[in-house]
């Protein structure tokens, strides 16, 4: 049968009129971006894995890799000990070649840095003495208070004013956490923790002294500050650690770290020079 020449055509079904609408809104330009975008994207994040890997150097990047402060402080502390062997050999090294320079002015200079050896802390001392050690206050105590936890804990002034009173007391070789103190050591409190010659030790922080015990007795009692210390200690409210010791015996070894000083210069004073 013919079809009638004016007879309208079927109408489309409906899905077939969502399906033109679609095709007709949807820009070809849109699906080439996302053809080219999407490989694009995988490239970057590939080489940022890369990146990522490389700085690690095999290590986790992540924050939460340290579980506490005494492990961030080890490795810490281990990465310095790696440091302080190799300068230790370049320091023979040195040494050595010193003393193979023969001549009457090298050899002057050399009984002078003998001399000076003993008083700048570089030969190791032993001999009776006193022991002082700091300590925070309990952990319960400090997550519990409800007023100024910095009452709480030991700081920077509280060790230094142990080791002045030592000092002052006539002490002629002081050590903390074992490593020898010396008139360019820096002591600094980081966190949690004691910074000396840029390696961080965790409390309790144990500092000895060798000398004159009844003299650094008498300057430890006689510090107005130190009283201070001595009275939150026994205050149970408080409870820093405090304990002192008289050892028959202490030993500090020679100090073997950076000898060289760091100090601020004023304005204009290298053009002034």
């Amino acid at each position: 049968m013919t079809p009638h020449p004016h007879a309208r055509p079927p109408e489309p079904s409906a899905a077939a009129r969502l399906r033109d609408r679609l095709r007709r809104h949807t820009p070809s330009r849109a699906r080439g971006v996302w053809r080219v975008g999407t490989p694009a994207v995988g490239l970057l994040c590939g080489a940022l894995f890369m990146v990522s890997a490389a700085n690690s150097e095999g290590t986790d990047l992540r924050p939460g890799r340290y579980t506490d402060l005494a492990s961030l402080v080890k490795d810490q502390a281990d990465d310095y000990a790696k440091l302080d062997q190799e300068r230790s050999a370049l320091d023979a090294q040195v040494q050595a070649l010193s003393a193979a320079t023969k001549g009457r002015e090298i050899s002057r200079v050399h009984r002078r840095i003998a001399e000076l050896e003993d008083p700048a802390g570089l030969v190791p001392r032993t001999g009776p003495g006193l022991s002082v050690t700091l300590s925070d206050a309990p952990a319960d105590l400090i997550n519990s208070t409800t007023g100024n936890v910095n009452k709480l804990l030991v700081h920077q002034q509280d060790i230094q004013a142990v080791v002045n009173a030592m000092w002052e007391g006539g002490a002629t070789a002081i050590t903390i956490a074992g490593q020898r103190i010396v008139s360019t050591t820096g002591i600094k409190c980081d966190g949690n923790a004691v910074r000396l010659q840029g390696v961080p030790y965790p409390q309790p922080y144990v500092i000895e002294a060798v000398g004159d015990q009844g003299a650094m007795l008498t300057a430890i009692e006689g510090d107005p500050y130190i009283a201070g210390y001595r009275e939150d200690a026994a205050n149970p409210d408080i409870s820093v650690g405090w304990d002192l010791e008289l050892e028959d015996s202490v030993t500090a070894p020679a100090y073997d770290g950076l000898l060289d000083l760091s100090y601020a210069v004023p304005l204009g004073s290298a053009s002034d020079g």
